[in-house]
């Protein structure tokens, strides 16, 4: 089994493209030159006439005798999805022609959407990580978000592929999501205007330490053509005499296995292999990089709860070769997937987990992720929660959304003396001045107007990168 120059489908994450991403939905995968090897041993499995003949029996059990008239693709979607629901993994799923046409549009285009990438996660619609720049993370959608209702409509009972069927739509088209977060007592609404989603995966910058040139790399997902950005970026980054690297997988929900396969020949010598790939049974293949010495520059990485399966085959192998890993514990996605049609004519087609994939050392960072060698936290509010009031704050209230209003006044350096939720005098205080700084009707209390304000700066500030707490740090540890 040799994974280079295959595209063997490893799911990494799903996309919310929605109308995450004119929309489509679809999932990042590597389509298998083995297919036919799969296929046979689906045949096998078949070939139980049995079982066959039980499941037909309802079908027509159903058809006779349903108060209503009942569609037969549907009742034949429907017993493929219930197999699938007994298999209790997130990550098989059965997917229509169209839905797979969708799919297959995503992996090397633009896409339409708001941005977010998903997976069902305790049977809710859950956010890995919005992308960059998108509506999603415009609008304050974090990790591990969970999507309650869209437009009005629960999505509790559906499967991914449904669930996001209710959030696709044209680019310029609302959509409002119900959002339930951790740490939140109640759900929160987010109202996102659906818009293109390029895909610019590589970013670079230049930072002076102690008077040392440092480069900063920023891969935001694994597409076709990452690979060839990076290494195109690393020479550049060379060519302008770096003297340290900082890899930035933050909030990168993976991608492509080749692209990232590539990457290690960058950076991971061949001593260790940069992955081990398990079956059903155990057995395991090990696959290596063509690189004989590492960079003579130092190197580390970045990572977050955003950071899922190529961002973690590529943080792992880094960590167990010796670099640095900084930041907070990864998502924990370790399984891979392979495609199978079931119609070819139709497009039906299964995804199914069938391997697992580990560390250079044999290590399965599922459900558990990759720990930084050296975690650091973002500031309080980089991560508090959205501001959204129905009725004014003033002096003397108590509510958790004067606690959050606090929190983002301090990030914007209006200090208050209180953080706990009281409305007191320094938070007044605080209001004013951010208020007088805005053009805003200087009152002390927050209306919607100020809320909004103090919402759209929070978010501008960490996607400006304002006292990021996780960088600094690595550039600290970096030399």
């Amino acid at each position: 089994m040799n994974f280079r120059g295959k595209n063997i489908f490893i799911l990494l994450i799903v996309v919310l493209a929605v109308g995450f991403f004119g929309a489509a939905l679809g999932i990042k995968v590597f389509q298998s030159d083995d297919a036919n090897t799969v296929n046979s041993s689906i045949s096998d499995a078949d070939s139980s006439e049995g079982d066959s003949d039980r499941v037909e029996r309802v079908q027509d059990i159903i058809k006779e005798n349903y108060i209503e008239d009942v569609d037969d693709e549907e009742l034949t979607e429907g017993a493929i999805k219930g197999m699938l629901e007994t298999l209790d993994d997130p990550y098989s799923s059965y997917m229509s022609g169209e839905e797979m046409e969708d799919f297959n549009e995503e992996i090397s285009s633009s896409f339409q959407g708001i941005g977010a990438e998903v997976s069902m996660q305790d049977d809710k619609v859950t956010v890995i990580a919005p992308i960059k720049d998108s509506p999603a993370e415009k609008a304050g959608i974090r990790p591990n978000d969970q999507i309650l209702k869209v437009d009005d409509e629960e999505l509790e009972g559906m499967d991914l592929n449904e669930a996001v069927s209710h959030i696709r739509g044209e680019k310029g088209s609302e959509v409002e999501l119900l959002v339930e977060r951790k740490g939140v007592s109640d759900p929160f609404t987010v109202t996102l205007t659906r818009d293109d989603i390029p895909v610019e995966t590589v970013e670079t910058d230049i930072e002076e330490v102690d008077g040392k040139k440092t480069g900063i790399l920023e891969i935001n997902s694994f597409a076709e053509t990452t690979a060839e950005e990076t290494e195109d970026a690393v020479d550049e980054l060379e060519d302008k005499d770096i003297e340290g690297l900082v890899l930035d997988v933050r909030g990168n929900p993976g991608g492509l296995l080749d692209s990232v396969e590539d990457i290690m020949d960058l950076f991971v010598p061949d001593d260790l292999p940069y992955v081990q790939i398990e079956d059903r049974d155990g057995d395991k293949d090990k696959f290596y990089s063509d690189l004989e010495e590492k960079k003579e520059y130092p190197i580390n990485i970045l990572i977050d709860e955003g950071s899922a399966s190529a961002s973690e085959i590529l943080a792992v192998a880094l960590k167990e070769n010796g670099y640095d890993t900084v930041g907070e514990t990864s998502f924990g996605k370790g399984t891979v997937q392979q495609t199978v049609p079931i119609d070819q004519e139709e497009g039906d087609t299964l995804k199914l987990t069938n391997f697992k994939w580990l560390s250079p050392e044999g290590n399965w960072i599922h459900e558990k992720g990759v720990e930084p060698t050296e975690e650091q936290e973002q500031p309080d509010y980089y991560t508090v929660n959205p501001l959204q009031i129905e009725d004014t704050l003033k002096e003397d209230q108590t509510d958790e959304q004067i606690k959050t209003a606090q929190i983002m006044l301090t990030g914007l350096d209006f200090e208050t003396d209180r953080k706990d939720g009281y409305f007191d005098e320094s938070t007044a205080d605080a209001v004013k001045d951010f208020q007088k700084e805005d053009d805003l009707e200087v009152t002390g209390e927050i209306d919607e107007e100020t809320a909004g304000k103090l919402e759209t700066e929070i978010i501008e500030a960490i996607r400006d990168g304002d006292d990021d707490k996780q960088l600094e740090k690595a550039l600290e540890v970096l030399y």
